[in-house]
């Protein structure tokens, strides 16, 4: 059978490549920035947002409910996140929205004024998977532009929601401006794939790790069932990282982790992970640099369109 996936990757063989300062474990963490950009009549939008905590769908008018729970996550959620991450000194990837950074504008500028970096997440929360390629383009340039405005800089990295079309990660390439992309979740370590003429960096991401296991049907209930996962995941890498390179991704939501009820697990997290020597807090960014130059490939820049 004739197919271009690949179930062998490194194969048990990875790269001999060690994160700054001799660290066991690249640890990123993504705070997914979606609010004001799920689907909503009020915005203009085909239909509303029916994917939350509860599953009520409200057709032919605005969900006034859905949008409430939606407006949480700027509102509460990221004051909550932003003091934890400051408190624990983690830089991190925002994953925004165009459209959420053009409602709630502060937070790309409190986010790249702590230090964190500012990723793109689509302009809706919509997936791609069949957007013909002139319209994917569009959005693709439309969220750019967007995040360009919010962060003051453009974003290198970018992360669909779930399912990319055949096109994206070449059109994301052919845009120029994008040093990695996170639509893959198939490896524990970044990898690299050659699109276009271009060597690009492929940083897997992970839903296990990931506080939409919150959500109906997930298996998350208390914070600490999220703390006792990601510790889990985070000792088993921590330990393989002795002896080869590791990467984990911890996946937080605004509307989701930045509850009270749930808070308390991503600082139980927090505590573990700090406290061990050797772990790096990254930037998404930052390790897709890292891991090119540990490949040997030339620092990274984006091309002209």
């Amino acid at each position: 059978m004739q197919h271009d996936r690949d179930f062998r990757g490194y194969g048990g063989t990875p790269p001999a490549i060690r994160w700054p300062d001799g660290a066991r474990l690249a640890v990123s963490v993504v705070v997914n920035v979606e609010e004001g950009a799920e689907l909503s009549l009020g915005h203009g939008d085909e239909a509303n947002e029916g994917v939350y905590e509860v599953q009520e769908p409200i057709e032919g008018v605005r969900d006034l409910c859905m949008e409430s729970h939606f407006e949480y996550g700027p509102r509460a959620g990221w004051p909550r996140i932003r003091a934890l991450l400051a408190r624990y000194g983690v830089q991190a990837t925002l994953n925004a929205n165009g459209r959420a950074l053009a409602f709630s504008p502060w937070i790309a500028r409190e986010a790249v004024a702590d230090g964190h970096e500012v990723a793109a997440h689509g302009w809706r929360w919509e997936r791609h998977a069949h957007m013909t390629e002139e319209e994917e383009r569009r959005v693709i340039a439309r969220t750019v532009a967007a995040i360009a405005e919010a962060a003051g800089t453009p974003p290198c990295g970018w992360h669909t929601r779930s399912a990319t079309s055949v096109n994206t990660r070449r059109l994301l390439v052919e845009q120029g401006g994008f040093l990695y992309d996170s639509n893959a979740y198939n490896d524990d370590l970044p990898y690299v794939v050659e699109v276009g003429g271009r060597d690009h960096v492929v940083l897997p991401y992970a839903f296990d790790t990931n506080d939409m296991r919150f959500q109906r049907g997930g298996g998350f209930v208390f914070g600490d069932d999220f703390a006792r996962y990601c510790i889990d995941a985070f000792d088993r890498l921590y330990e393989e990282g002795a002896s080869a390179p590791r990467m984990m991704s911890v996946g937080l939501h605004l509307r989701i982790i930045g509850r009270p009820g749930r808070i308390g697990g991503l600082e139980r997290f927090l505590t573990h992970a700090a406290s061990k020597p050797g772990v790096w807090f990254a930037r998404r960014a930052a390790i897709a640099r890292h891991w090119r130059a540990g490949l040997g490939l030339p620092d990274w820049a984006p091309a002209a369109p």
